[in-house]
């Protein structure tokens, strides 16, 4: 059998529709969505776990446990392949409609659990350093309104005790030019009462000068600290941003608390103060403790004790960090207390095309863009699992098309009917298995010696032609030169090996321990064994030219043979799916040669 080109064609375009066929490209996609939903929600458990932990957990000393890093990778890879196959069994052919009902809701609770801690490494990832520089900027802004607020109250009670001095500095005036200002008459001058009105203006004085120092102006300094406080973040890791971020976190809490207490602490003293200074000019005349009276100045002192006593009230947001495990683990328990809120969010921001909603989750923090983003990038993955699964199903065994079936029955019926005194069993003859492929053996069509033969092997080339033009056999492949021997010649280097299995050795070896065998006519079996020749390797070429002795032909024309390897097409071999279901009898595909 001499080699020759081989048709390269259709070899290459099954290659090539293997490599970039529409079921290999959409199954890629869909082990790479695997990847990414897996990893996403490996990731997103682990800090969550972490993240909520509040100290770190090891085996106890003695006792046998699994890292947690090696059981979160084991469940995580687990549910998520139970995930896909819960979507494939959803969809694949010949399902009952019960079990496509289990297998969707089963898949629909895993797609749930993955988009949950998926959604954590995503807002980690897109909005955890965003999310931590506001809570930080919104608690120092809280810190300074409501130290603000704090500085405007002590404001006005300094402006309320400059109207009570000049209030007491005109009746003062008074007193000392006209007399009667302390409710009972009196004559001009600098007398008692006179020295009573300027007593009671030193005190509301040095009340108000006490309060300037040791209460309005420290507080001042402090807001002004907390206004020109840096509000970025320092630090090359997270574990190193998160112990910078509570530090300023507690300083900010801090400075505003010890803003309120100290004002509530000053308030309450100058309250007191000015409201015992109140009751002093409370007195009428002619009762006991009478040095001037002056309900003006008594109510005016009162009002401004009032609102000196008011405590302040601090109200400081809550600031998370939110980078790393510890904001995966508040990202996953946001998403899971407003499930609500953000699937009403996420359906806004799609159907207006990234208009931010104005929803807020239960502690009042608004729900952003980067919010919905990132769980829209945890939703599209599993989506788009769901949609592969839809477009792809897994099918059942891949049958023949009818097409390409009634193509090989004529075939093989017209080399039956050319042929003579052939039927489809002398067909079955021709092919043989040998090593990882099925052959179709044929005689070369020269070396047919007589007309029988002729027209037999004739009708047999056709086919082997037939069938290569639908690509459902091939030549063996060529070899490269020096560099790679062809496939005959590996076939022909086969058949000069000695047998693997032959056990003529084993026999002589036995001979030669034992000496001998039992039985009838051992003698002469043993004296076959001893001077048995090693078997030769019995390889394609010897099985093709016992084939076709099998199927009649003559010496000549099994010595010169042509083989053809018989073409995989999505898991069948379609030439002997035809042979085991040939639908007609023998007695029906026996012809003569018209």
């Amino acid at each position: 059998m001499a080699e020759a080109a081989s048709k390269p064609t259709g070899s290459w375009r099954r290659r090539l529709d293997y490599i970039f066929g529409r079921n290999t490209l959409i199954g890629v996609a869909s082990l790479m969505l695997l990847f990414l939903s897996g990893y996403a929600t490996w990731h997103g458990m682990r800090d969550f776990i972490v993240g909520v932990s509040a100290t770190p957990t090891g085996p106890e000393p003695g006792s046998m446990s699994i890292p947690n890093d090696i059981l979160v990778i084991g469940v995580v890879v687990s549910l998520t392949f139970l995930m896909w196959l819960a979507l494939r069994e959803t969809f694949g052919a010949g399902r009952d409609f019960s079990d496509r009902v289990i297998m969707f809701v089963l898949y629909v609770f895993l797609a749930i659990w993955s988009i949950g801690f998926g959604y954590g490494f995503w807002w980690s990832l897109i909005s955890g350093q965003e999310a931590t520089r506001t809570g930080l900027s919104g608690l120092q802004e809280d810190a300074r309104d409501a130290s603000a607020v704090v500085a405007a109250r002590l404001d006005a009670v300094r402006s309320q005790l400059d109207n009570v001095v000049s209030w007491s500095e005109s009746q003062m005036a008074r007193e000392e030019t006209s007399g009667g200002s302390c409710g009972t008459a009196s004559g001009a001058g600098r007398g008692p009462l006179y020295n009573a009105r300027r007593g009671v203006r030193d005190s509301v004085a040095t009340l108000r000068d006490g309060m300037v120092r040791s209460w309005l102006e420290p507080v001042q300094a402090e807001v002004e600290q907390l206004r020109q406080s840096a509000q970025s973040l320092a630090g090359a890791s997270v574990e190193e941003r998160q112990r910078n971020f509570e530090t300023m976190a507690s300083q900010i809490r801090g400075s505003a608390r010890n803003i309120a207490a100290r004002s509530n602490e000053l308030g309450k003293s100058t309250a007191a103060e000015m409201r015992a200074l109140a009751e002093t000019v409370s007195v009428a005349p002619g009762q006991p403790g009478f040095s001037c009276y002056d309900p003006t100045l008594a109510q005016r002192l009162t009002q401004a004790a009032d609102q000196a006593g008011q405590p302040a009230d601090v109200k400081l947001r809550d600031a998370a960090f939110s980078e790393g495990p510890a904001g995966v683990a508040n990202a996953v328990k946001n998403l899971w207390k407003n499930i609500g809120a953000y699937s009403y969010s996420l359906v806004h921001y799609v159907v207006t095309l990234g208009s931010e909603p104005a929803t807020t989750t239960e502690a009042g923090d608004p729900i952003t863009g980067r919010d919905l983003i990132a769980l829209l990038a945890s939703i599209g993955i599993d989506f788009g699992l769901l949609v592969l699964a839809i477009l792809n199903p897994p099918a059942r065994r891949p049958e023949m098309a009818g097409d390409k079936r009634r193509e090989i029955q004529s075939a093989i019926a017209t080399a039956i009917a050319r042929a003579p005194d052939a039927d489809i069993e002398w067909v079955r003859r021709h092919f043989i298995y040998h090593k990882t492929h099925s052959y179709l053996v044929i005689p070369n069509l020269y070396s047919c010696d007589t007309e029988t033969e002729g027209a037999k092997a004739l009708a047999m080339n056709q086919l082997a032609g037939v069938l290569d033009d639908l690509d459902l056999v091939e030549w063996p492949k060529p070899g490269w030169g020096p560099l790679k021997k062809s496939e005959l010649q590996k076939l022909k280097d086969e058949e000069a090996e000695g047998s693997d299995t032959d056990l003529t050795a084993v026999r002589k070896a036995w001979l030669d321990k034992h000496g001998k065998t039992s039985g009838p006519d051992a003698e002469a079996r043993d004296a076959a064994v001893r001077d048995a020749a090693p078997l030769r390797n019995h390889g394609l070429f010897s099985k093709a030219e016992r084939a076709l002795t099998i199927a009649g032909w003559g010496e000549s024309a099994r010595r010169d043979v042509e083989v053809y390897r018989l073409v995989d097409t999505e898991g069948l071999t379609p030439i002997l799916d035809v042979l085991n279901d040939w639908r007609d009898g023998p007695a029906d595909t026996r012809k003569t040669d018209a």
